[in-house]
């Protein structure tokens, strides 16, 4: 189910969207509001998780038997990569 809203945006914004439209970037107004909100609200999970991860470690930090072999492993990868 899909549900219309109407909003107002300023001139400035709706001739950038118009040229969009001309250009192919998208087919319709519609689809570059859609497609904007679906970037805004993923952006906005992913801010979310990213700090529930930083909270969770902030509650319970590494140990430094975790921490211990973090250099010497980067250091290998680094080490396989073809650069």
């Amino acid at each position: 189910m899909s549900q219309q809203l109407v909003t107002r945006l300023d001139d400035r914004i709706v001739a950038q969207v118009d040229a969009l439209v001309a250009e192919g970037v998208v087919r319709s107004r519609s689809e570059a509001v859609r497609i904007a909100l679906e970037k805004l609200l993923e952006e906005h999970r992913r801010m979310r998780v990213g700090q529930q991860i930083v909270d969770a470690y902030r509650r319970q930090p590494q140990t430094a038997d975790e921490l211990a072999g973090l250099d010497e492993a980067t250091r290998a990868l680094i080490t396989e990569e073809p650069w």
